[in-house]
C-alpha cells in the first residue's frame, strides 16, 4: 500500500500524509463528519487542483443538470456563466428568458447570488446556486459600468426554442441560434429549407449571445451552410488530432455571421471556420474566447467528471481560447440596446449592407 500511495501521490510520504490528514479531519475537527463527505471532498479537490475553471467533479445532481441543459429544458433563469477579467460574469443572457426580462445583460459581473459572495465560486457551484424550483426567487447583485445593481428574478421551467427565423427582405433570410442543443440541428435544417422555399438567396446567421453547446450539433449545422471542408480540430495530450468537418449537404448561400461578447465555444467554431475559409463575413464585436473542449466521463453511482481535454483550432490553426474571434466588420450596438434581429438592429443593418 505504501508503494501504491507513493506512485499515486508522487511522494514517499504519500501514505503517512493521507492517513494523518484523514485522522485530523475525522477525529479533531469540531463536528463529526461522514466518511462519504470526506471521500467526495477528496475527489472534488483532485479535480479542483487542476486549476482550470471548466474542469469539475460532478455529483449526481450536477450531472443531471448538465444533461438537462444540453436537452434544452431545465429550471432556472436562462443565463450562462463564465469568467472575465473581474471574475464571474454572465457570458450569455438568453433571449426572452427570466434573466433577460429582468434586465441582466451579457458582460454583467456577478458579485453575489442570494447574498453568497462569488469571489471564490466555481462556475458549477454558482450555477447550482442560481438554479432552483420554478416559482422561487433568486437575488443577484451585478456590477455594470462600475455600478452595482440588484435583481430579484423568479425561476421558471426553461424550454429553449433554440432556432428562430424570418425573412429580412425578399431574398435575405435570418436565422438566430440561441444554443447548440440536442435538437438544434434538426430545427435549423427545417427552418433553413423553409426560408429557401420563400426565396432566400443569402443568409444572416445570428450567433450573438449564443454560449455554444454540443459540437456535433454545430457540425451538423455547418454541413448545411458550408461546402465540404474543415470546421475545427483539436489535439489532446495523446497527440492524435481529431478534425471535424462540414459535409456540404446543401448548396451554400452567401452569408454574414453576427457575433458579440456573448458568442462562445461552438458559436466561435462556426464563425472561425466561416472566416478562415472565406465563406462569409463576420460582423459585430469580438467573441468571448472559450475555445476549450470538455468531455464528461461518467463515474460510478450516478456521478461524473467534466474535464478539459484540449483546445480548439480553427481551420487556419488559430487558437480561440482567451482570444475570441475578431469580426471582419466591427459594429457596436448603442449603449442599452439589445439585439433584436430586425432591420432596426444596427448590426443586422450592416449585415444587409455587406450582402448587397
Amino acid at each position: 500500500m505504501w508503494f501504491t500511495f507513493w506512485y499515486l501521490s508522487g511522494s514517499f510520504w504519500g501514505l503517512p500524509k493521507f492517513a494523518f490528514t484523514y485522522y485530523v479531519a475525522t477525529q479533531k475537527f469540531m463536528d463529526p463528519v461522514s466518511k462519504g463527505e470526506l471521500f467526495e471532498g477528496a475527489l472534488k479537490g483532485m479535480i479542483e487542483s487542476l486549476q482550470e475553471p471548466h474542469s469539475v467533479y460532478l455529483d449526481e445532481e450536477d450531472l443531471n443538470t448538465i444533461k438537462q441543459h444540453t436537452s434544452g429544458t431545465y429550471a432556472g433563469i436562462g443565463m450562462v456563466l463564465g469568467y472575465g477579467d473581474k471574475g464571474l460574469e454572465a457570458v450569455t443572457v438568453i433571449d426572452d428568458q427570466p434573466a433577460y426580462k429582468a434586465g441582466l445583460k451579457s458582460g454583467d459581473y456577478i458579485i453575489s447570488i442570494d447574498e453568497k459572495d462569488t469571489k471564490d465560486m466555481k462556475i458549477e457551484e454558482a450555477a447550482a446556486t442560481i438554479r432552483g424550483e420554478a416559482g422561487t426567487d433568486v437575488t443577484i447583485v451585478i456590477e455594470r459600468d462600475g455600478e452595482r445593481q440588484t435583481f430579484t428574478i423568479t425561476r421558471e421551467e426553461i424550454t429553449l426554442p433554440t432556432v428562430k427565423s424570418h425573412m429580412l427582405t425578399d431574398t435575405v433570410g435570418y436565422i438566430r441560434i440561441s444554443q447548440f442543443a440536442e435538437h438544434t440541428a434538426e430545427a435549423f435544417k427545417e427552418q433553413y429549407d423553409q426560408l429557401r422555399n420563400k426565396g432566400m438567396t443569402s443568409l444572416v446567421l445570428d450567433l450573438r449571445d449564443n454560449p455554444g453547446g454540443l459540437l456535433n450539433s454545430a457540425e451538423d449545422i455547418a454541413s448545411v451552410i458550408m461546402p465540404e471542408g474543415p470546421l475545427v480540430s483539436m489535439t489532446p495530450r495523446s497527440g492524435e488530432s481529431t478534425m471535424y468537418s462540414s459535409k456540404g449537404v446543401d448548396m451554400p448561400v452567401p452569408m454574414v455571421v453576427l457575433i458579440n461578447k456573448g458568442s462562445a465555444s461552438a458559436s466561435e467554431i462556426i464563425a472561425g471556420a466561416v472566416q478562415d475559409r472565406k465563406l462569409g463575413t463576420i460582423v459585430g464585436t469580438t467573441s468571448y474566447g472559450k475555445g476549450t473542449v470538455q468531455t464528461i466521463y461518467p463515474n460510478f453511482d450516478g456521478e461524473g467528471i467534466k474535464v478539459t481535454i484540449a483546445k480548439y483550432h480553427t481551420p487556419n490553426d488559430r487558437i480561440i481560447d482567451g482570444i475570441g474571434i475578431k469580426p471582419d466588420v466591427e459594429v457596436e450596438l448603442p449603449n442599452g440596446v439589445t439585439p433584436n434581429g430586425t432591420t432596426s438592429d444596427v448590426q443586422v443593418q450592416k449585415a444587409l449592407e455587406v450582402l448587397q
